[in-house]
């Protein structure tokens, strides 16, 4: 017997970043929006732990206990009194190191396929309990859609949308760390005070109003300039996402993946296609959200 589960990436149309706290996280408000580029992992019984990936970028998975699916694994397992012996084989579609929650992803979707091959029977507050100690992105890819998170990221409020919202996202040729961009925006920012993060009001809105044009004018990412000032070259990325017609342009998360707001289907195959003629980048994908999180398939 196995189970499979589908799990989307995400995109930040907002990341509001507090000051670092003394625990060295940061306090956020994160508007997240799941988009349809998705892995697939799926769980069998096995003599013991193994984690096996293939995809684009498989190479750069890790595949030993450090992987997030593993991790998921392993702390629903000692949860529940049993050893984590399941083979979890990673289908992976979204970019590694893209700031799009690829990892977390795999986190979300390892938790949810071996609560069912198991049997546990965890409620949906336990899972994300177990998601929040895996990392701040990890309960978003559990439960999909459109959410504001805050604290690091962990504590979700549902968010309406009135529509479907189209993107294009351009990957790049090099990974950057998550880590490594929050150090570089603590860097930027240590000469000022870091004002508090909140959700914008008026990018609220437009989510719910399923309005692309306005939620272009309110998108928003404190870790920019630090993503740009370790990864110049995405400047180049960005400008010809512009220069195309998207409506906005951001780097995803703490990237190096950039995002291109676009009116609807045929705007993203224009802009997908100048973007490849571009030389900016290393390959590109079209997807539209909101979608729903982790599934079981």
């Amino acid at each position: 017997m196995s189970v499979t589960v589908r799990v989307p990436a995400k995109v930040n149309v907002q990341l509001a970043v507090g000051a670092a706290r003394a625990d060295g996280f940061h306090d956020l408000a994160n508007v997240f929006l799941a988009v349809g580029l998705y892995d697939e992992v799926t769980v069998t019984p096995a003599d013991g732990l193994r984690v096996t990936c293939d995809g684009p970028d498989a190479a750069l998975v890790p595949l030993d206990r450090t992987n997030l699916a593993a991790r998921a694994a392993i702390a629903l397992a000692e949860r529940y009194g049993r050893t984590p012996d399941v083979h979890l084989h990673i289908a992976k579609d979204i970019p590694v190191a893209g700031g799009m929650a690829g990892g977390s992803a795999d986190g979300a979707g390892a938790l949810l396929a071996c609560d069912a091959l198991w049997g546990t029977g965890a409620s949906r507050d336990e899972l994300l309990e177990i998601c929040a100690e895996l990392g701040s992105d990890v309960p978003f890819s559990l439960v999909g859609g459109a959410a504001l998170g805050t604290g690091r990221g962990e504590k979700l409020t549902a968010l309406e949308t009135g529509g479907a919202f189209h993107w294009v996202f351009a990957m790049a040729d090099r990974g950057l760390s998550t880590p490594a961009v929050f150090r570089e925006f603590d860097r930027l920012t240590a000469d000022r005070d870091v004002p508090e993060p909140v959700a914008c009001e008026a990018l609220l809105d437009a989510l719910a109003a399923g309005d692309a044009d306005a939620l272009a004018a309110t998108v928003s990412n404190d870790l920019q300039p630090a993503a740009l000032s370790l990864f110049p070259e995405l400047s180049g990325t960005l400008a010809a996402g512009r220069a195309a017609g998207a409506l906005a342009t951001l780097v995803s998360g703490s990237g190096p993946t950039t995002a291109f707001l676009v009116r609807d289907a045929g705007s993203a195959r224009e802009v997908a296609g100048a973007l490849r003629a571009s030389g900016t980048c290393r390959a590109v994908r079209t997807a539209a959200g909101p979608v729903p999180g982790a599934t079981l398939v």
